[in-house]
């Protein structure tokens, strides 16, 4: 122990002491409570594993690599987020919910803004695809009763697994993409093509992360829906397809058993799949 208005000084016992001792009185209290737990997790870690000097290094080039990788088409940084689980849990603690209500999970980097709103019905696979499939469901309040205006963005890969934005010059723009709104009753109905399962981006650091713990990169098969309604929480989440080989595995960690939706044999319809699932929104709190 120092005596009273001693300086403290760095030492291995008392790093963390030190390093959060010379946080400054007018420091914004939410940031120095964040700040000065992370010391204390990181400054835990690292004497609970007693990180090596070349691990050290291994650890500095890694995320100058992972800053290098990035521009304005890939953040590295959000893929090593997600596949640290990270991503989803921060969307968990922010996402809390009553039973009953449609999960959250994460929003993915493949969100675009300005896509055409659609009449009901509407197909939104611009490029065609063998896999047909018919998106249909409702969405409501907790208590069942249909919320007429909610809107329903949707977008998916095609069937080799890319996104129209990851293709330009092969795929038209905005294609398996669309925003829908629901009437009176509720419902919501669209035209699109049964998802497949696609490898997250693996030829940089990150990629090399999973290989070296030997995990693989893939993303079982779903489609991105954002749902919101006037006076409700917004809800950002996934179908997945039921049956998919890596919905134990999702290299993001964000499958949640009731977001795995049916994909059944439609017969007699304009389209080979037909998938049912009913988002539930609950209201916003009160300010």
């Amino acid at each position: 122990m120092t005596a009273q208005g001693a300086i403290e000084y760095f030492t291995e016992s008392h790093s963390v002491e030190a390093v959060n001792g010379r946080v400054g009185k007018g420091t914004d209290p939410r940031f120095a409570h964040v700040m000065a737990r992370l010391a204390t997790h990181l400054h835990a870690f690292i004497k609970d594993v007693e990180l090596t000097q070349p691990e050290w290094a291994a650890a500095i080039d890694f995320l100058t690599r992972t800053g290098q990788t990035c521009d304005g088409n890939r953040q590295e940084f959000i893929l090593l987020s997600d596949v640290l689980g990270v991503s989803m849990l921060v969307d968990a603690i922010n996402n809390r919910r009553p039973a009953g209500a449609t999960e959250n999970t994460v929003l993915g980097p493949f969100h675009v803004g300005g896509v055409p709103e659609y009449p009901m019905g509407a197909n939104i696979s611009l490029a065609g695809g063998r896999e047909t499939c018919l998106f249909e469901g409702r969405v409501t309040d907790l208590d069942g009763n249909p919320l007429a205006g909610a809107r329903i963005d949707v977008w998916s890969d095609n069937e080799d697994g890319f996104y129209d934005v990851q293709q330009p010059d092969l795929q038209p723009r905005h294609n398996n993409r669309g925003v829908f709104v629901t009437g009176a009753d509720g419902r919501y109905w669209f035209r699109g093509i049964k998802p497949v399962s696609y490898p997250i981006p693996d030829d940089g650091p990150v990629g090399q992360m999973l290989g070296h713990l030997g995990r693989h990169p893939f993303r079982p098969a779903h489609m991105h829906f954002i749902v919101s309604a006037e006076g409700f929480e917004t809800v950002i989440t996934h179908t997945f397809v039921k049956g998919d080989d890596y919905l134990q595995s999702d290299a993001v960690f964000g499958v949640k058993d009731s977001l795995i939706a049916p994909f059944e044999p439609r017969i007699g319809g304009d389209t080979k799949w037909v998938s049912s699932f009913d988002f539930v929104l609950t209201r916003q709190a009160a300010a």
